[in-house]
């Protein structure tokens, strides 16, 4: 009997999404200095802020 090779499971990418207040949009894809580790936008260069650290209100 021939036992056939199971799968893995494949590694779920979550996106980590920013927002940047200047431009008011979510950035999917942001820079990161390499001095200090700042996620930057792309188009003004802003330090983005996390969904969590956003102000409600």
């Amino acid at each position: 009997m021939e036992i056939s090779p199971k799968a893995a499971p494949e590694a779920k990418k979550l996106a980590v999404l920013f927002y940047c207040p200047i431009c008011a949009v979510e950035v999917s894809d942001p820079l990161t200095c390499g001095d200090c580790s700042a996620v930057i936008c792309r188009r003004c260069g802003t330090p983005l802020e996390s969904p969590d650290e956003l102000g409600m209100g």
